[in-house]
């Protein structure tokens, strides 16, 4: 372990570890285990290395990530499908609530997606940022959540002037509705705190990692529309703001514990979900609980390992191109050219045949 910390980039696993045994909803109860788990070799369990980043299947742990993937869904579908006419009191338009004072506007537009494919990008996202739910506790990511989304709204009132002023363009009435502000908000978490793991690599310096195909679903949800970008950048200044406890945003805008405590005698037995039983139980905890976190220790440590091995591997190969391969160092050319002109030399010289009369001695 103390090698693995002298590495570069693996602090951000650390954070991991860090927030998993901080968090309330994985550690019910004291530990009984003696011992921590065994790690698995190198290499072991590599098929499974392209999801590590979202832990364990299914929504066990995560009532609030199972409800924003099921309720707005169902509706967008619903508007969409059966009350098309009832589309127009969600559409998110600033224009009208600034001209008109509609502020329920703000509610309304900005929690359904009246696109479908907004609605599908926007839940497989949800669907995959679920581990923060897991190793914060359903209140702290309910909090981000809420800051993010009240603080974006005010971005986009900014953002939205700020294009008039300067390039001329009216945006304010055709912005994207549903919940994707907190969504793109969410990305500042998972790149800061969730490791970079490589699973392949093509082309030499491009490599697949554990979080490309998180990426490759916001960007398509980043180009699906024409003023989405506001939404976006609106998102991540918000998700910045909240996650480096700028201003002491995270003191202001919270759930409170009285609210927490409703939500979670009123509607997490509804959303609750089961424990999966296909997975296998690792660790000697007391309480299933205990051994789902030392799971979650377990894969950290992997994550470390792999890492590091990594990191070894560019050190060894002078970076992520071998620039030793394509140019030898000064060194080794030189060694290679003296050799090269010594065999030149033994090859362009043949041996001197020595004769009988060279050999005689001649007397004094």
């Amino acid at each position: 372990m103390r090698r693995s910390q002298a590495a570069p980039g693996v602090e951000s696993s650390c954070q991991i570890r860090r927030h998993a045994r901080s968090a309330p909803a994985l550690s019910p109860g004291p530990s009984t285990s003696t011992s921590p788990p065994p790690v698995p070799p190198r290499g072991s369990g590599s098929g499974g290395t392209m999801f590590t980043s979202t832990g364990s299947s299914g929504l066990y742990k995560a009532p609030l990530s199972k409800g924003l993937l099921l309720v707005p869904s169902a509706l967008s579908l619903l508007l969409a499908l059966l009350l098309p006419h009832c589309q127009r009191f969600f559409v998110y338009d600033l224009q009208a609530i600034k001209d008109d004072f509609q502020i329920w506007r703000l509610i309304c537009g900005r929690i359904i997606c009246l696109d479908l494919k907004d609605t599908f990008c926007s839940s497989l996202l949800i669907y995959n940022f679920r581990i923060f739910e897991r190793r914060y506790g359903s209140r702290k990511f309910a909090s981000f959540l809420l800051g993010s989304w009240v603080l974006s709204a005010l971005v986009d009132f900014i953002l939205v002037e700020a294009v008039w002023y300067s390039f001329g363009i009216a945006a304010a009435g055709n912005l994207p509705s549903g919940f994707l502000a907190p969504v793109f908000a969410l990305f500042v978490p998972f790149y800061c705190s969730i490791p970079r793991v490589q699973v392949a690599q093509i082309l030499g310096p491009l490599s697949i990692t554990n979080k490309t195909l998180i990426y490759i679903l916001g960007l398509q949800l980043f180009t699906s529309g024409s003023y989405i970008w506001i939404i976006a950048i609106s998102g991540l200044i918000s998700g910045i703001c909240y996650n480096s406890k700028m201003f002491q945003v995270h003191r202001v805008l919270y759930v409170p514990s009285w609210m927490a405590k409703f939500f979670s005698r009123t509607l997490e037995p509804i959303f609750s979900s089961s424990e999966p039983t296909a997975e296998a139980r690792v660790g000697m905890g007391a309480t299933v609980d205990i051994q789902r976190q030392q799971t979650m220790e377990l894969l950290d440590r992997q994550l470390m390992l792999s890492q590091f091995a990594q990191v070894r591997r560019q050190r060894q190969q002078g970076g992520m191109i071998n620039w030793n391969r394509l140019f030898p160092p000064l060194r080794q050319r030189r060694n290679v050219n003296y050799q090269d002109d010594r065999r030149s030399e033994q090859q362009a010289s043949p041996p001197l045949e020595v004769s009988e009369e060279q050999h005689q001695v001649v007397p004094p």
